[in-house]
């Protein structure tokens, strides 16, 4: 991690101003793609030319440096149910559950703890964005990522991922995967106004029956130091996809770089103690 990069960080933690970002409500979801769209036309994010994957209307298939936002497709096989709960039908019902992902803008961001070049950065509005003027393409923040966020575009090797639209932050806007979005599933705010919002969500789901309902990312013990972009799921988040434990693996390179250093001095001993050795 730079120093620049922690005093960004550090400073940021003593913000006072909102931190803005997503809540995607995936019980609302439908599929529609339009977020996806509106991504690619204001960014101006390459289309690839991708086909079904025959096991789901997800053409898309995961996030990427030319896929900012994907929405997810799970088709599920679960039992008919009354309203009483008792078996309406024999046989088996076929849900369909959506949601679309993004980057989490990581409150503790291992690919900007990892990048050499400081080409990604932490905005104003506690976003984190990739310069691409400034990135070199190593790649060290790609498998840095819980997530499996980051990735290169073939054509230059630099990185692409979601801006939260920073551009239109500036200019007090919405961005714009939230602003398409039909049923209101991605909702953009400050992080505080939004977790209470979800919270409200949650219990109105679990209410109507939805047991398996949670919140995921919602607060600052969930390995990441907190997300600037979080979900209410209808089930694990392993069926969505989604890592049920992320780690910033950053928080582990003191400890490596201390083993390693440990393993620096034992060998260079060694080859001194060989060397004097064989001298006599």
């Amino acid at each position: 991690m730079s120093v620049d990069a922690g005093r960004e960080q550090a400073a940021y933690g003593e913000e006072a101003a909102p931190r803005v970002g997503f809540f995607t409500d995936s019980t609302t979801c439908i599929g529609c793609k339009a977020c996806e769209v509106a991504c690619k036309e204001w960014n101006g994010v390459p289309t690839d030319v991708l086909g079904l994957t025959r096991t789901s209307f997800d053409q898309t298939r995961e996030l990427g440096a030319n896929d900012w936002r994907h929405v997810q497709f799970v088709e599920q096989r679960v039992p008919l149910r009354a309203p009483d709960g008792a078996p309406a039908v024999d046989g088996d019902a076929l849900r369909w559950l959506m949601s679309s992902d993004v980057c989490k803008h990581c409150t503790r961001a291992a690919c900007l703890e990892v990048c050499p070049t400081g080409a990604i950065v932490r905005t104003e509005f506690g976003t984190v964005v990739v310069q691409p003027d400034v990135c070199n393409g190593c790649g060290y923040c790609v498998p840095a990522c819980p997530f499996g966020v980051l990735d290169r575009r073939e054509d230059d090797g630099r990185v692409f991922k979601c801006t939260l639209c920073y551009d239109r932050l500036k200019d007090g806007q919405t961005p714009a995967c939230a602003k398409a979005c039909p049923t209101e599933s991605i909702q953009f705010g400050p992080l505080d106004e939004l977790r209470e919002r979800a919270d409200r969500r949650l219990a109105a789901v679990q209410a109507d029956g939805f047991v398996g309902a949670r919140l995921y990312l919602e607060g600052p013990d969930d390995g990441i130091g907190g997300a600037g972009a979080f979900f209410l799921l209808l089930d694990e988040p392993e069926v969505y996809g989604l890592p049920p434990d992320p780690v910033d693996q950053g928080v582990h390179l003191g400890a490596a770089w201390r083993a390693a250093g440990a393993a620096a001095v034992a060998l260079v001993a060694g080859v001194a103690a060989s060397f004097l050795g064989g001298r006599r």
